[in-house]
């Protein structure tokens, strides 16, 4: 049997502490301090120690100190390793460095019977009877919405699933391999199909894999979290993989999220190989959290980007991500239900054909826009002339000439050839 040995607890050891974390106590066991908690002690430089056998972290302890008192807030140990004298020797080094920091008094408190309660009593721990351990928890509504709202997350409307008129071809798509095995899970697992937990949406900009992400939290009545890259590194000194853990610790708080993170080849793009590249940490940091997130139900994780090409290979390697979608442009037939749809009282005096043919390389979004400044122009000559006319087909053509389209014939041709490279269904 290999040897072990006592070493400070790195931010590489995480996903090995929650795994051995996990499985060193029963399921329905309620720990007293949550794993985010541990967590964010263990990020605020707490003392934290762990055992490891060549590469592999095979048991951990922590403790959280506060003047002369510290409390133990974790001890967990692979079962392989359990009665080998590793829980007694994490707790007399943990005691070591609290001594150190002037630490008096070493409280624990632990459910019975749970990994480390037998290194406690040959550490020279001692039980108390006669104490009352109280609590008051806020009601899980309360504290999820205080998470979704320092997370900038939000529950969305009703009815955004229906409103993704004209985008059918991918609808049935998200339909089939997302939206049903979420919001049928107990069918999905009597034929063996697994809900997935993290897809990834790619297509040229503007062609609507933010509005399906938003479509599909509503549809499965999920909070929606949007993590921006960029936001993160501005809101902490501390280095954007760093910012990255703690919102993935803080989302673990919440009953049920879909998280969004647009332009995702930000943080996992293509690697340079070199050691000194910035990018390398916050990659592997984002390849790390991922099967984390994962393990938990009602979880769902949507990736966007407009360039699939980018994104670094082991990011978009099966295991992590169960689809890889493409969301393309809108065809003739898409294209006249959502002219159809942004037209209303103008409907019966414009020829929708005209504006389909017209709109060939125009994305929803620049549809949108066009109709929005057809109306604009209807409605401004009517203030001057009062004529009391609706917007004509003119109008809304004119607009669409004004319009620059967001799609060109070469990045129709580069996504076509993504679907052949990337697309996994």
């Amino acid at each position: 049997m290999p040897a072990w040995h006592l070493r400070d607890y790195h931010d590489d050891d995480l996903d090995q502490a929650i795994e051995i974390w996990d499985r060193s106590r029963p399921p329905d066991e309620e720990p007293v301090f949550p794993i985010s908690e541990v967590m964010a002690a263990t990020e605020a430089g707490q003392t934290a120690v762990v055992a490891v056998v060549g590469d592999d972290v095979v048991g951990i302890a922590v403790a959280q100190a506060n003047g002369r008192r510290a409390w133990i807030i974790l001890v967990a140990l692979s079962s392989r390793w359990r009665d080998r004298g590793i829980g007694s020797a994490l707790l007399g080094e943990l005691e070591r460095r609290l001594r150190a920091l002037g630490v008096r008094r070493i409280s624990a408190l632990l459910p019975a019977h749970a990994a480390g309660t037998r290194a406690l009593e040959h550490s020279g721990y001692e039980t108390r009877d006669g104490l009352t351990y109280y609590e008051k928890v806020e009601p899980r509504e309360t504290a999820n919405t205080d998470v979704l709202k320092a997370l900038g997350g939000r529950v969305l409307p009703d009815g955004l699933w229906d409103g993704m008129a004209g985008m059918e071809r991918e609808k049935q798509v998200v339909e089939r391999r997302i939206v049903l095995p979420l919001i049928e899970p107990m069918l999905a697992d009597r034929y063996g199909v697994a809900p997935p937990k993290a897809v990834i949406l790619f297509g040229p900009p503007g062609t609507g894999k933010t509005s399906f992400a938003k479509a599909v939290a509503s549809r499965l009545t999920w909070p929606f979290v949007e993590l921006f890259p960029s936001r993160l590194a501005a809101d902490t000194s501390e280095g954007l993989a760093m910012a990255l853990r703690q919102a993935f610790a803080d989302l673990a708080e919440l009953d049920s999220v879909l998280l969004f993170i647009d332009e995702v080849e930000e943080i996992a793009g293509v690697r340079s190989g070199r050691a000194v590249d910035p990018g390398h940490g916050v990659t592997n940091e984002l390849l790390k959290l991922i099967p984390s997130f994962r393990e938990h139900d009602a979880r769902l994780l949507v990736c966007a980007t407009n360039s699939v090409r980018s994104l670094d290979p082991a990011f978009l390697r099966p295991g992590r991500f169960d689809y890889v979608i493409p969301i393309g442009p809108p065809d003739p037939t898409a294209r006249a239900e959502i002219w159809t749809r942004y037209l209303r009282a103008a409907e019966d005096t414009v020829d929708v054909s005209r504006l389909v043919e017209a709109s060939e390389l125009f994305t929803p979004a620049d549809i949108e826009f066009a109709a929005r400044k057809g109306a604009q122009a209807a409605f401004e000559r009517n203030v001057t002339r009062r004529q009391g006319r609706s917007a004509t087909t003119e109008d809304y053509l004119t607009a669409i000439t004004d319009t620059r389209p967001t799609l060109t014939a070469r990045a129709i041709e580069e996504f076509n050839e993504d679907i052949d490279t990337y697309s996994r269904l």
